[in-house]
């Protein structure tokens, strides 16, 4: 009560303020004229001014000036300027479409950012991305992975070779927040990984923030992945789709009605088990396959001017079986996501925007085995049930005010087992593991223009987290055994968890081409992915904070100097990072999976992360592209592992260099290429083997001493737009072209060990061999839009 009773009196303040002198304000939403797309982060801006302010998530614009008459310039790269004359005498309502300047059978290239907002905005780390842009660059397979593309930004790590996981500034892959339609997706992965869950064809846009992560965001430490779907085409009807090596995709989009209501339907599904099936079927494994598939839809309704709704939803399975008709042994491992989001947006005034959004999102696990007459079924998996308010209030053209908060209901399956043998069952009650919880937030942040060249970003946000009943905590002595229990009722709060975490993001510009920025940042996550894997795996399982398990804990420092060159023709920046967590969770030495409780098994330390990341970026002209490089360290600490000493993370790379290029030779070839270069993932070996009781013992040293070769790759790729024959054609195809890994480089995947010989005879030899997972793979993919 305390805080909202800050927040109130915070807000009173501001309008008294601004009520000194007489204002009124001009609003409304910018749209594309083409398919009544919003447009977020357009500029709005006064004419021989420095008075402006950029569009919200939602493409909502509000401007607070003194009676008179302005020219207002509206624009977003990529579309046509357009100015409107307005004789200011009260607050005043204007919805603006622009019109794409590249506008050629609708299709329409949208990219966020705007000339300056490099340099003039107080975003730090922030990358925007479009699925246009996304779909120029080489893809694994063919297939264009938005997820994959964020990797080739400086402090963003590949999880593996061709995974869609990643870290972000020596973080861990739970330490993402990623979202879609706001929905957070727990489990990103097709194919174990290899394949993001998110459907280019479906996307808008998608923002990346890896420093100075803004009050409105909580519950991770790292990052978060804003994804958002596109919301359907209002003024006509229109499909696009590919067919790929192995997966193809459909989207139809149109009106419902007219400038009202949109729809958009966007389906992909992989063929790998219908190409399979003749050879599989005829072999003793009938019935072995794997494909995957997943489903985005969205709806959305202009009730007014003041109020919209959006309905969104995705649906995604991976579904894997393995069958042995000789052994009568089958096994069907299905796992997915699935997600709801409904939301509202509301104009109580010019001034003040807000948005309601409900959301549900759910990710299973399922592992079934069936030999002879015994059946063996195993789940896991977390739901989520959350509620989301959030407002923008603009003060005035310095003052963008965002306040809100959310309640989220959690449950957490960390593993349920059930089976039976002939007329015997057992299925015990949820494995007396399952979790409850409630997690909370709210927050307030003012985006405050105190000068023309002094900006700052300023918010704090409170964070809190409780475990209920049903709940059974058991008292242990010393070796471990159970000696009493305390039992929680259902809805019984178990533990409390949480605190006050401050934002504050700086930037100082001497002039249109140069800034200096600083942020520092404390986040808490509540919740937990342990893994033993590089990237996040199907089996891999979501824990709550409990009695035993305390929240994570970051407070993260970094600086840059940012600079344009050339009328924006290039973006450059420096960025230093610092981020010590606290509270981060490894499974013990020696852990091997079982059905117990996960947190059992749990060990807890410290981690440190620092480094550099260079970036340059050319965005005009037919060649545009970028280089980045990013020196970096990032340590663990564990007082149960590695003898209490510091070791690197498995995702310690100290040198990461990329360079994409992007050229556009004329309206039918594009070229794209992608060099990546790292040093080699740190991992743990044997050092000496010897024997005991006649078999062959490995002596392991320290935790992560010892580090692979280095990696590096060439992708290459060329997209072929024919000329249509009528240029009214409706129907327009093009190919893409793409070779991943051009010269074929063997990095490295893991390492094992290889035996030779016998013991007995003194012939016995142990060598280590390295297992590297894609050679050259081209791949070709026809794309059409209608």
């Amino acid at each position: 009560m305390q805080f909202f009773r800050y927040v109130v009196t915070f807000l009173m303040t501001l309008l008294c303020l601004s009520a000194k002198a007489q204002h009124y304000t001009v609003s409304g939403y910018v749209r594309d004229s083409t398919n009544g797309e919003s447009l977020p982060g357009a500029t709005v801006h006064v004419q021989g001014t420095n008075t402006g302010i950029q569009t919200n998530a939602y493409g909502f614009y509000s401007l607070s000036l003194s009676p008179g008459t302005y020219t207002i310039i509206f624009s977003f790269v990529g579309y046509e300027n357009k100015s409107q004359e307005l004789n200011l005498t009260g607050n005043t309502i204007r919805n603006i479409e622009l019109l794409p300047r590249s506008y050629q059978a609708k299709e329409v290239v949208v990219t966020a950012r705007q000339q300056h907002a490099h340099v003039k905005s107080t975003d730090m780390g922030r990358v925007e991305m479009s699925a246009q842009q996304v779909k120029k660059l080489p893809a694994l397979m063919g297939e264009t992975d938005i997820l994959k593309a964020l990797q080739l930004m400086p402090g963003v790590q590949a999880a593996g070779e061709g995974n869609a996981g990643f870290y972000v500034r020596g973080g861990g892959p739970d330490q993402n927040l990623i979202l879609l339609d706001e929905a957070p997706v727990y489990n990103t992965g097709h194919l174990f990984g290899f394949f993001s869950v998110f459907n280019a064809d479906a996307i808008k846009n998608t923002t990346l923030i890896k420093g100075g992560m803004p009050a409105n965001y909580g519950g991770r430490l790292s990052s978060v992945v804003d994804v958002s779907m596109k919301e359907g085409n209002n003024k006509t009807f229109q499909g696009e789709g590919g067919i790929g090596l192995i997966a193809s995709r459909l989207s139809l989009q149109g009106p419902l009605k007219k400038d009202k209501a949109s729809f958009i339907v966007s389906a992909r599904r992989t063929y790998i088990d219908l190409l399979t099936k003749p050879i599989v079927n005829n072999s003793s494994h009938k019935g072995t396959g794997y494909y995957f598939y997943d489903l985005n839809m969205k709806v959305n309704y202009i009730l007014s001017d003041k109020d919209r709704l959006y309905l969104s939803g995705y649906f995604g399975r991976d579904v894997f079986s393995f069958s042995s008709n000789n052994r009568k042994f089958l096994v069907k491992i299905p796992w997915g996501n699935s997600t709801a989001t409904l939301r509202w947006n509301h104009v109580f005034n010019s001034k003040l925007f807000a948005n309601l959004s409900l959301i549900y999102n759910d990710y299973k696990f399922q592992f079934s085995a069936l030999q002879n007459n015994f059946d063996l079924r195993l789940s896991s998996g977390i739901s989520d049930g959350n509620a989301k308010l959030d407002f923008d209030y603009y003060a005035s053209p310095r003052h963008h005010i965002k306040f809100g908060g959310n309640y989220i209901y959690h449950v957490f399956t960390p593993s349920t087992v059930s089976g039976g043998q002939d007329s015997t069952k057992f299925a015990p009650p949820e494995n007396a593991y399952k979790k409850y919880a409630h997690e909370v937030g709210v927050y307030l942040m003012d985006d405050w223009e105190i000068s023309p060249h002094l900006q700052l970003n300023a918010g704090v946000r409170f964070s809190g987290f409780m475990q209920i009943g049903p709940y059974t905590r058991y008292i242990r002595d010393a070796s471990g055994q159970k000696t009493d229990s305390v039992k929680y009722g259902r809805g019984r709060p178990v533990i409390r968890y949480g605190g006050f975490e401050p934002r504050l993001i700086l930037r100082y510009s001497w002039n249109d081409d140069n800034a200096i920025k600083a942020s520092f940042t404390r986040n808490y996550q509540f919740i937990h992915l342990v893994s033993n894997a590089g990237t996040t795996l199907p089996t891999d399982v979501w824990m709550p904070s409990t009695y035993l398990v305390r929240p994570q804990e970051s407070w993260q420092y970094s600086a840059g100097y940012f600079r344009n060159f050339k009328n924006n023709t290039y973006e450059a920046s420096a960025e230093v990072y610092y981020k010590e967590m606290y509270h981060q969770v490894e499974y013990r030495e020696g852990y091997t999976p079982s059905l117990s409780d996960p947190e059992l098994d749990f060990v807890f330390g410290k981690g440190q992360a620092y480094g550099l990341e260079l970036f340059v970026n050319k965005k005009k002209g037919a060649l545009t592209g970028w280089l980045g490089y990013t020196l970096a360290w990032t340590w663990r600490q564990f007082p149960l592992l590695n003898e209490g000493k510091r070791f690197p993370a498995k995702y310690d790379r100290r040198h990461d260099f990329v360079a994409v290029a992007m050229y556009e030779l004329n309206k039918r070839w594009t070229f794209s290429g992608v060099f990546i270069y790292g040093t080699g993932n740190t991992t743990t070996m044997p050092e000496q083997f010897y024997f005991m009781e006649g078999a062959l013992v490995q002596g392991y040293g320290k935790i992560n001493s010892y580090r692979m070769a280095p990696y590096n790759r060439l992708d290459l790729s060329a997209i072929y737009t024919p000329k249509p024959k009528r240029e009214n054609r409706r129907f327009r195809g093009s190919w893409a072209f793409s070779i991943y890994n051009v010269y074929s480089r063997k990095n490295p995947y893991f390492i094992y060990f290889d035996q030779e010989g016998k013991a007995a005879d003194g012939s016995l030899k142990v060598t280590a061999k390295q297992v590297s997972l894609f050679p050259i793979i081209p791949a070709v993919t026809y794309n059409f839009r209608f």
